[in-house]
């Protein structure tokens, strides 16, 4: 026999600072949050090492404790967390429904998006192997562990632009490798790129592989022109190729921009469906931060509260 539907005050699809931080304002405002966590609980902070740049942790802490901390807190105030896949939503009137993977359909008032967003990879081996050991899909999270010391940082749009100029305040040589013969770069990145003395572009160059066994030594290139291979010595290889927001699940329901990240109005939460708030990376192409995602998350708790007491349901 089929169960009945669960139907929820509060709503919340995806972990994360984003998440959490939404699941800990809602509590507390007596919401009874459920927040399902999906298949990475935590997100991309799950597969991050030192974390010393969020406010709170002086000496830093490794990501994976610090989603266990943010997870910790949002609990402690009595939010429902379920480690379950939502796999199928309907954001449509007054009651907005979802599926879990394993078929449990919810009754929503109000839902909250966090889903975050997944960096884009070249696809090597030895990029998955030396992850957090000199490999980062994030310059600004990881630059700093490699000042005094060459990088190299492979992609040619307006973030790979961005980033090599961050690095180059920090560290002695920036190798950019740049797969055409020209960047995808806005004009005034560009510029910016090719009048810092400091970063050396190497142009129609593709990685080979990451060298290094512990902590990455090097990069083997081939100039996919002349099919010369020659190999750089670095001790940071950053990849800027863009990230995917994780919001297919979301299509058709909710405007989106044309990469896929969801549109909030002004500066609200607030989606163009009536109940459902968007928070995070699944939002955010620009800053993509733990603490910015924490801050919308806050954000879309106050909303959907408002929402909800607008509506007399709480």
């Amino acid at each position: 026999m089929q169960n009945s539907p669960e139907t929820v005050k509060c709503l919340i699809i995806g972990s994360g600072p984003a998440g959490y931080t939404a699941a800990v304002y809602a509590a507390r405002a007596n919401l009874d949050p459920i927040l399902y966590t999906g298949k990475e609980p935590g997100g991309q902070l799950m597969i991050t090492t030192d974390v010393e740049n969020y406010p709170g942790y002086p000496d830093g802490i490794m990501g994976p404790q610090m989603m266990e901390d943010f997870r910790k807190q949002a609990e402690r105030f009595g939010t429902d967390v379920r480690y379950e896949l939502i796999s199928k939503v309907e954001l449509n009137g007054s009651l907005h429904k979802v599926w879990t993977e394993g078929g449990h359909e919810i009754h929503a008032h109000s839902v909250i998006i966090s889903t975050g967003a997944s960096a884009k990879w070249l696809g090597l081996e030895s990029e998955k192997r030396l992850a957090n050991k000199g490999v980062s899909a994030c310059a600004v999270c990881d630059g700093f562990f490699f000042r005094g010391q060459e990088v190299a940082i492979v992609g040619g749009g307006d973030t790979a632009a961005e980033e090599s100029l961050y690095l180059s305040k920090l560290c002695p040589k920036v190798h950019m490798l740049v797969r055409r013969d020209e960047m995808r770069a806005s004009k005034i990145m560009q510029e910016r790129v090719m009048n810092t003395e400091n970063i050396i572009v190497h142009w129609n160059t593709e990685t080979q592989e990451i060298l290094g066994e512990e902590q990455v030594t090097g990069v083997r290139v081939i100039n996919n022109q002349t099919q010369a291979v020659s190999e750089i010595p670095v001790k940071g290889f950053f990849v800027a190729i863009g990230h995917k927001p994780n919001t297919d699940l979301f299509k058709g329901f909710l405007d989106m921009d044309e990469t896929g990240y969801i549109l909030t109005q002004g500066k609200t939460s607030k989606t163009n469906v009536e109940g459902v708030f968007a928070s995070g990376d699944a939002q955010d192409n620009v800053y993509r931060q733990a603490v910015t995602a924490a801050g919308t998350g806050c954000m879309a708790a106050l909303d959907a509260e408002r929402y909800l007491t607008e509506k007399g349901i709480v």
